[in-house]
């Protein structure tokens, strides 16, 4: 059976798609497909997924051991991708046609980046304190730094959790959006929130990307996805979803 995962287009040549839970080996909490080592899964089985991810993907696929901060990974090839975690870094860039990246997540926003032209794409694990540091500004330099443009460059801003269901307090609020000031929104609530995609998109469209796509999906309403908040509710752990992008080389 393919693995469900949700494909983007990013360009000719170039693979791009977020994971859900489905598709994988892992027992529950972590059902199905849980891609990240370090959230109490047995590694065998994230192992298990992450290689069902790269079939997928067409190429091996690199992993950082993300911290909310704005390190990026160069990919310096295939040994990257034969390590579970290329080091601390919240976003991977990559020129090699051997070698695909991926950011985890489990409300948190998978932004995807692709210069075709170029042949050099980009992931970035965006929370809320990378995004207010500048993850996404400092992939985009990396990938600038290889060729690209960010003119050229498409974007996908992946399934997180939505501004309606993350409540912050305010003051959590005003420091965010008095960098993003796009983030600040009101919950469903009617308190304050934190619209962390809409944000991304702000940053990506300042950049200069011009085609940023949307998906709009809810970690924390979608059950198709992990979601932190939701299983945080429920007094339970949960896996780790991704978003993955690679050159094909077609």
């Amino acid at each position: 059976m393919p693995l469900p995962v949700l494909e983007v287009d990013l360009g000719p040549g170039v693979r791009a798609g977020f994971t859900t839970r489905h598709g994988g080996v892992s027992a529950p909490p972590w059902d199905t497909l849980d891609l990240g080592l370090n959230v109490g899964d047995d590694p065998q089985h994230v192992r298990a997924n992450r290689a069902r991810v790269a079939g997928w993907a067409g190429v091996p696929l690199a992993w950082a051991s993300q911290v909310h901060g704005t390190t990026v990974h160069v990919v310096g090839g295939p040994g990257d991708a034969a390590r579970d975690t290329v080091g601390e870094a919240d976003a991977l860039v990559s020129a090699d046609t051997g070698t695909g990246v991926g950011v985890l997540v489990a409300d948190c926003v998978p932004v995807l980046l692709a210069d075709a032209e170029a042949g050099v794409v980009g992931a970035a694990h965006a929370g809320r304190r990378s995004l207010a540091a500048g993850v996404v500004q400092a992939a985009l330099a990396a990938m600038v730094a290889r060729g690209a443009d960010p003119r050229r460059v498409r974007a996908a801003v992946g399934p997180a959790i939505s501004g309606p269901r993350y409540e912050v307090p305010e003051a959590m609020q005003r420091e965010v959006a008095a960098v993003v000031p796009e983030t600040a929104c009101r919950t469903d609530r009617g308190t304050p929130g934190l619209d962390l995609p809409a944000g991304v998109a702000a940053v990506l469209r300042r950049a200069g990307v011009a085609e940023v796509l949307l998906t709009g999906w809810c970690t924390d309403t979608d059950e198709r996805f992990f979601s932190h908040r939701r299983a945080q509710r429920a007094g339970t752990t949960t896996g780790r979803s991704a978003g993955v992008v690679a050159l094909t080389g077609g």
